[in-house]
Formats: C-alpha cells, sequence, structure tokens
C-alpha cells in the first residue's frame, strides 16, 4: 500500500472521527437544550394553576382577615405580575417571592380558627400547598438539567464547540436570602 494511501485513509479517518464527535456532542446538547426547555415548560404549567387558585384563596379568607390586609395585598400584587412571556429569570424571582408571600398567607390562615374549619379554605389551602410542592418539585428538576447541561458545555469537546454555537451557560433557580427566612406570622394584638 503506497504510503500516500495510507496517509490519506488515515486523514478521512481523522475526519470521520472529528465529525462524529462534533455531530454526536452537538445532539447531546440539543437535547440537554430541550430537557431544561420541557423542565421550565412544567414549572410555567404550575405557576399558571397557582396563579388561577390564587384568587380564590384570597377572596375565601378577605372577609375574615380584616386588619391582616399587607398579607393579602402582597398576594394579590406578586399573582397581578406574573407573566408567562418574562424571561425565565424573571419569572423565578417572581416565582420565589410568591411562594413567600403564600407561606406567609397561609401561616396567617392557620391562626384564624373560623377560616381553618371553612371546607372551601380547607381545599383551597390543601390544593395550594400542593401546586407549591409540585413548583418546588419542578424547579428541582429544571436545576437538574441545567447542572447537566452546564456540565456538559464545559468538558471536552463541547467546551471547544460552545462558542462556535453559542452555547452559554444557563443560570440555576436559587433560593433568595428572603427565601431562606421564615415568615412572620405574629398577629397583632386585638
Amino acid at each position: 500500500m503506497p504510503l500516500y494511501l495510507a496517509a490519506a485513509f488515515a486523514l478521512a479517518l481523522a475526519i470521520l472521527i472529528a465529525t462524529f464527535l462534533v455531530l454526536a456532542t452537538y445532539n447531546d446538547i440539543v437535547a440537554l437544550v430541550q430537557r431544561i426547555d420541557k423542565a421550565w415548560a412544567n414549572i410555567d404549567v404550575v405557576l399558571k394553576q397557582r396563579h388561577d387558585q390564587l384568587p380564590n384563596l384570597v377572596a375565601a379568607v378577605r372577609d375574615v382577615m380584616e386588619f391582616e390586609q399587607g398579607v393579602l395585598e402582597e398576594v394579590t400584587r406578586l399573582r397581578d405580575r406574573y407573566d408567562p412571556v418574562r424571561p425565565v429569570l424573571e419569572q423565578g424571582a417572581l416565582s420565589a417571592e410568591t411562594s413567600r408571600a403564600v407561606r406567609s398567607l397561609l401561616a396567617v390562615v392557620e391562626n384564624y380558627p373560623q377560616l381553618k374549619s371553612g371546607a372551601n379554605v380547607l381545599t383551597l389551602q390543601a390544593e395550594i400547598q400542593r401546586i407549591e410542592t409540585l413548583i418546588a418539585d419542578r424547579r428541582e428538576l429544571y436545576n437538574d438539567q441545567v447542572y447537566r447541561y452546564n456540565a456538559r458545555i464545559a468538558q471536552v469537546p463541547a467546551a471547544f464547540l460552545a462558542g462556535l454555537f453559542g452555547w452559554r451557560a444557563r443560570e440555576f433557580f436559587t433560593a433568595t436570602e428572603d427565601d431562606q427566612q421564615r415568615p412572620d406570622t405574629n398577629l397583632p394584638p386585638a
């Protein structure tokens, strides 16, 4: 076998291997991006459910909680800021604020025996708590997908291709310092 044929074969093999690595890496990253988008869409569905349920909860407790208007107004204000077309990070921050306000509202509801005994309030409270748990679970899945994506684009050969294809690290949903604090549920003196 002449030397030039061996060199041409080696070059063709190297090009084939490089092409395979680029295509496999590209397909892997595209799949990860799709998983992140799907995880976000699942979060968005639950945020919409919470958005739809909050007015019912606020309406059910409004009359009894006259002097807790600040808590109700905060939940209503945050609910009104919900917009599914906002960027993911803004929606994440708003979701964290809304979760904190809802936890505060539910904690205050616990201090009202006449509310706690109402069947509609109990049903709404259970539904909101179920939705909050779903949001937490789906945020965890989203963060897992973002971790996989970020780790993959930092590894060779994807690290070399990241600039070429515009792959940038995505940000995680993280708890703010306020989210890590326990909400104030003390009632003012009667």
